[in-house]
């Protein structure tokens, strides 16, 4: 008897920029949202701490061959801080590792945002998805075992003290590049100002290009498939229909705002996807371009090079 083979979801593609809840993590996210829509394919742009909550771009079909665009795009978080005790996952989850009675003043706080402002070097927490001789780190220090990070370069744009709700706590908001752990700057600032500290919540509000107009929440999915799935019950349709929940999604060229872009016509779009170098045409038209997007009637055909004039594909879209 032969075997079944897997049964494949829609070829859905787009962006769905997800209002994570806290307490869900993301890989547990993208698996909701793919079984949601039924797609056959799905990966998020940057991985959201299961306590944080917020923005969490995730790509379904064609878009997640734009992952890395939304990866390198700056993002916005809002955090508060507890001083007084630090954490061995450098949150709220993690079992204290060390106390003080001492709580810093105001001065002292923006005294330090500098140090902390511009390209840095940062060691990744103890308990993140870092791989480590081929090991993530989490499980290493879930074994109780002491993890060896070598620091790595980031950069923060913007650092503000946003308010203080109390001597123990503070709250800031910072706009930074990828790669950025906000439990590490809580970590770090703890031991600078000598009172030990740690993430009491934690809030991403915004990852480039997306706004917070893209957010939607789990809720709001929930209830646009199961609008789908009623009319089937219904009888007005033999399949359920996708149309509601497939409203939600964001264009799969969204991602590439930053990128020129190149307007073809069909027939240089059939060339394209057929892996063919085009004539780029018009008056506004990049001659020279490392990276560009080919675009036909609004709709992503490729992402390629633009050379002497000339389009060349690397990835195409179907």
């Amino acid at each position: 008897m032969a075997r079944r083979g897997k049964r494949k979801g829609r070829p859905v593609s787009g962006w769905l920029v997800l209002d994570k809840p806290a307490g869900m993590g993301s890989t547990e996210a993208v698996s909701k949202v793919k079984w949601l829509f039924n797609a056959d394919k799905a990966g998020h742009a940057g991985t959201l701490d299961p306590l944080a909550s917020g923005m969490l771009p995730i790509a379904l079909g064609d878009a997640t061959k734009t992952v890395p665009y939304v990866m390198d795009g700056a993002k916005i978080y809002r955090f508060a801080i507890a001083w007084g005790e630090e954490r061995s996952t450098d949150d709220l989850e993690g079992a204290v590792t060390f106390r003080s009675e001492r709580r810093p003043a105001a001065g002292d706080i923006l005294a330090l945002l500098p140090k902390y402002t511009g390209v840095i070097e940062q060691v990744p927490p103890q308990f993140s998805a870092i791989r480590i001789g081929g090991e993530r780190a989490y499980d290493i220090a879930r074994d109780g075992e002491t993890v060896d990070i070598p620091p790595r370069e980031v950069e923060i744009f913007r650092f503000d003290l946003v308010g203080r709700p109390t001597d123990g706590s503070a709250l800031f908001e910072i706009e930074c590049g990828k790669g950025t752990y906000v439990r590490s700057l809580a970590r770090d600032m703890g031991r600078d100002l000598g009172c030990g500290g740690h993430i009491a919540d934690l809030r991403r509000t915004l990852v480039e290009p997306f706004t917070p107009e893209d957010l939607v929440t789990i809720a709001e999915l929930e209830e646009a498939r199961a609008s789908g799935v009623a009319q089937e019950a219904e009888g007005v349709r033999e399949q359920p229909s996708f149309q509601a929940i497939d409203d939600l999604l964001v264009d799969t060229a969204a991602a590439l705002d930053g990128l020129p872009q190149v307007n073809v016509t069909d027939d240089a779009a059939r060339r394209i996807r057929l892996g063919n170098a085009v004539i780029v045409r018009g008056r506004d038209a990049p001659v020279e371009a490392a990276e560009a997007c080919a675009i036909v009637h609004g709709r992503l055909v490729a992402i390629g090079a633009v050379e002497a004039g000339m389009f060349k594909p690397k990835r195409v879209f179907s």
